[in-house]
């Protein structure tokens, strides 16, 4: 032993090259975290159960083999007398279930996966970690001496400081709860920590300005855009709906909806709603929720303009590191930014995840206006799970909902979300949508006669400016090379700053009245900026056609209503979601009253069609992890999480070599996968499906970077990506149900 003096005094840390006397004392660090998480808990009615799980969480750092640990890592030991099992979160686990009932378990797991992550309550994904094995297993630890003693001394606090529950919890409301309270016990922790270890990096947090500044900020720069605006049809009624969504922001918190047809303006009067709505009601911050990263980009760059470039926070996966600050970063980890701009994957995903770094931010969505943006984009497979996760929020964390779209869904009408009186914002939508037509929507006369890609092409060459939307990639690339050589090109062929490029290019050349011909899949339909004066619809569902058309004369420039046209394309969509969206509308146009583009009315109808097509909305299989053994507390929090996948692990990212991506592909050789360079390669990035990456590696067409295993795959035959299509894989050999977006 190099120093053979005890340290009597359990700590919770050390700090590399100090001694005990600079370390931070278990008690001091339980009793801040325990402060902290109840704080954050207190926006659900559940301060007291933060803060005993805050006191209890560390317990085990006072077994005489976790500070012999710290004494050895930090030189005060010889190897020799290191021990070599110092676990600590399971001690506080296993004396919370043994002496706390029922109620305990509840703690237990969030004290149990404080590092790890939630556990499932017994077998699931990892069986070694389940909560009923390790409550098992752990509890010896209760009877070492000096975590006895450690015990004794607070055990009476403990028992005397005994929760109850927060409300009357019904079996659907508990899982959700216990999310809550261990995103509230993990971000706790990891800010007291930071704050202790790194009182740098904790002093960089929060440095934004209040939601009252930014209100102010963003309201005067409304103002002066509204001065500035032509004096047109379009602009008058966009001031009318910011209207409107002003004067709504008065009633009280819950569960709104926002119709507004595309063009309608309803990204800032959606933020002037939540805004207004916030600071009447005491909120804390504004959450966007976007589906597609492709236009993510494009509204936080829009909310910047008018509430300033370090006031916005982006979190999502293709964020470019040079719009990134250490504030933001930092903020990305919880959301405790007044703005934050994110993906409808990593809200949902996060609802309901179990990994301690993806909970960190889900205390910080209580008591926030969230918009849900394009909501009709939920998959159908997960609606059960997401409308669920919805209801939570507005039932009991006190969470305002917008559901914003030109295509309602009929999310309210059945469901969890049937119980929510759910408010519409818009006063007429009916007569609002009369009022912003801007198109003529011309449908098929005959839905059998089915045109070929060669006509469609002739067709389009006859027009200077032109979009034509189609169902999947491979129809996407066969139209693009049938409709001449300046046709541009759009899919997710091409990575993400291609598409970018291009995107702004388009834009261009409609501003100045250039010649640009457009053949895309549906990437650009929800919530891309563009405006042609003639836009083409491959048949599909009824949403679909309304947002394609949401790119047709948006501005309202043209005195003659834009065209959309929609025709049969050679073969029916895939099996799958696009084939039942195409059959449930083909289904009401048979009917005996067919739908209207032009009705907000319609959109219900043609969802419920769409829904009930579905073979399995996600209710099943979330009740049996969740809800089924709620009374008794019997949870698989990584069986859910493993299965709410918004995304399909189908497809594997390959870094393709587009722009300036080389210099960077040379860096993560040479450096390793670093988290700003990463965020960057984002940005190059295409999904390819999984089955074809053996066949790619054998060729020589992609390789792995090392070490084998890393799942790093860069495309090396340089050919393989061109300027017009991206990356150009032999589509033929290729199932098209796997290459929809």
């Amino acid at each position: 032993m190099k120093n053979s003096a005890w340290i009597t005094v359990p700590y919770a840390h050390s700090l590399a090259g100090q001694g005990p006397e600079s370390w931070e004392p278990l008690e001091r660090h339980g009793q801040e975290v325990a402060r902290m998480a109840a704080g954050f808990a207190a926006a659900f009615h559940s301060a007291q159960w933060a803060e005993l799980a805050g006191e209890l969480h560390d317990t085990g750092k006072a077994r005489a083999s976790f500070q012999k640990y710290l004494q050895y890592a930090n030189g005060l030991l010889d190897s020799a007398c290191d021990a070599p099992e110092h676990a600590h979160s399971g001690a506080g686990a296993c004396w919370a279930a043994a002496k706390l009932g029922l109620a305990g378990r509840l703690l237990a797991y969030c004290i149990a996966g404080h590092h790890a992550g939630l556990p499932d309550f017994a077998g699931g994904i990892t069986p070694n970690g389940a909560l009923q094995q390790r409550l098992g297993e752990d509890g010896k630890v209760l009877a070492e001496p000096a975590l006895a003693a450690w015990i004794a001394r607070h055990e009476a606090g403990w028992l005397a400081r005994r929760p109850g529950p927060p409300w009357p919890f019904k079996d659907t409301d508990v899982s959700f709860w216990l999310r809550m309270l261990f995103s509230c016990l993990v971000d706790a922790d990891f800010l007291c920590t930071e704050g202790f270890m790194s009182p740098a990096q904790a002093a960089a947090r929060g440095i934004y300005l209040p939601l009252a500044k930014l209100a102010d900020l963003f309201f005067a720069n409304l103002a002066a855009m509204q001065q500035a605006a032509a004096s047109t049809e379009v602009n008058r009624i966009r001031s009318e709906i910011r209207a409107a969504c002003e004067q709504a922001a008065h009633e009280a918190p819950g569960l709104f909806s926002l119709t507004v047809p595309t063009g309608g303006g309803k990204t800032l009067s959606g933020t002037a709603f939540a805004l207004r709505h916030a600071l009447r009601h005491g909120m804390k911050r504004i959450i966007y929720v976007i589906p597609y990263r492709s236009i993510i980009e494009q509204t936080a760059d829009v909310l910047r303009s008018f509430l300033g470039t370090d006031n916005v926070v982006e979190h999502h996966t293709d964020l470019d590191p040079d719009k990134e600050s250490q504030a933001s970063r930092l903020a990305a980890e919880n959301w405790d930014a007044p703005i934050i701009v994110t993906t409808t994957v990593q809200f949902f995903e996060s609802l309901y995840a179990c990994r301690s770094s993806a909970c960190r931010k889900l205390h910080n969505i209580a008591d926030s206006v969230v918009i849900l943006d394009e909501v009709q984009l939920l998959p159908p497979n997960l609606l059960w799970p997401c409308t669920e996760a919805m209801a939570q929020l507005v039932s009991h964390y006190r969470t305002t909902l917008v559901l914003a779209t030109a295509t309602q869904p009929a999310l309210a009408v059945s469901g969890p979300l049937a119980q929510q009186s759910c408010r519409e914002i818009i006063p007429d939508p009916t007569a609002l949508y009369a009022r912003l037509k801007r198109t003529e929507i011309v449908l098929p006369d005959d839905l059998q006669a089915r045109r070929s890609w060669e006509e469609i092409a002739e067709e389009l060459q006859q027009y200077p400016q032109v979009l034509c939307v189609v169902n999947t990639r491979p129809d996407c690339r066969k139209l693009a090379e049938l409709a001449g050589e300046d046709v541009v090109y759009l899919s997710t062929w091409l990575c993400g700053e291609h598409r970018s490029q291009k995107i702004r290019a388009v834009r261009e050349r409609l501003k100045a009245g250039a010649p640009v011909r457009v053949v895309s899949t549906q990437l650009v339909e929800a919530g891309v900026d563009l405006d042609f004066p003639v836009v083409y619809r491959a048949f599909t569902g009824l949403s679909s056609i309304a947002q394609a058309a949401g790119r047709c004369n948006r501005e309202g420039r043209s005195k003659n209503p834009g065209q959309v046209i929609v025709f049969m394309p050679p073969k029916p969509a895939p099996p799958g979601v696009l084939r039942k969206a195409e059959d449930a509308f083909i289904g009401l146009l048979q009917s005996e009253c067919p739908p209207s583009p032009d009705d907000p009315d319609s959109y219900p109808r043609f969802f419920r069609a769409f829904y009930q097509a579905q073979n399995d909305d996600g209710k099943q299989t979330f009740t049996r992890m969740l809800v089924r053994d709620a009374r008794t507390f019997q949870f698989q929090f990584r069986e859910a999480a493993a299965a709410f996948r918004m995304i399909e692990e189908d497809s594997v990212p390959v870094l393709v070599r587009f722009g300036d991506s080389d210099q960077w592909i040379s860096q993560l050789r040479a450096l390793g996968p670093k988290r700003e360079l990463m965020r960057r390669l984002q940005r190059y990035t295409v999904g390819v499906p999984r089955k074809l990456v053996p066949k790619l590696l054998g060729n020589g067409l992609f390789e792995e970077l090392p070490p084998a295993g890393s799942g790093l795959y860069v495309q090396t035959m340089s050919s393989l990506y061109s300027e017009t299509f991206g990356l150009n894989l032999d589509l033929e050999a290729l199932n098209p149900g796997e290459l929809i977006i």
